[in-house]
């Protein structure tokens, strides 16, 4: 990797931790190419990013960024999952390590927030982003079906009644 090509990545590694909300620090012990390609399938069904850097060029790329903190945490052979929701990449890399024991969360950063292994596990056993949307739409949803039902209510009764009583008449 000539210099050119090393300022282009710790430019773009910059901007990722610019614009990401989460970044998670795993140790790669032994990943196979199959193994990393499911893994990073599974990052992108989530939302999130997965890339392996320089341990150097990370740590240049982190400076001006929330995440400064967090270059302690490169050492070895690392990769950074990223996403935009704080929950997407915790998720993601603790469903895979769960399956595999050659992955291990080092641990990571939520704005300024720095947290360890036990924080990230933490951080993705929270809902995601949609699935909080969900339930506050659900939320809203239920007091208004509440009241059509309650409304509609009286009505059914009042007609059930006459119902049973025209049955009545015609028996």
């Amino acid at each position: 990797m000539d210099r050119a090509e090393k300022k282009a990545l710790v430019a773009s590694l910059n901007r990722v931790f610019s614009e990401t909300g989460v970044v998670v620090i795993t140790r790669n012990h032994g990943l196979t190419v199959a193994q990393v390609t499911a893994l990073r399938g599974k990052m992108r069904e989530a939302g999130a990013g997965y890339k392996v850097a320089k341990n150097k060029l990370a740590r240049i790329a982190l400076e001006g960024t929330p995440y400064t903190a967090i270059s302690d945490m490169l050492v070895g052979p690392t990769a950074l999952a990223t996403s935009s929701d704080p929950v997407a990449a915790a998720k993601a890399a603790v469903d895979f390590a769960k399956t595999n024991e050659k992955l291990e969360i080092v641990g990571g950063a939520m704005g300024d927030t720095v947290l360890d292994a036990n924080g990230i596990k933490q951080l993705a056993s929270l809902p995601s982003l949609d699935e909080l949307r969900g339930k506050i739409v659900g939320l809203l949803n239920a007091p208004a079906t509440k009241l059509v039902q309650i409304v509609q209510a009286p009505a059914g009764q009042l007609a059930r009644v006459m119902g049973a009583y025209a049955a009545k008449d015609a028996a």
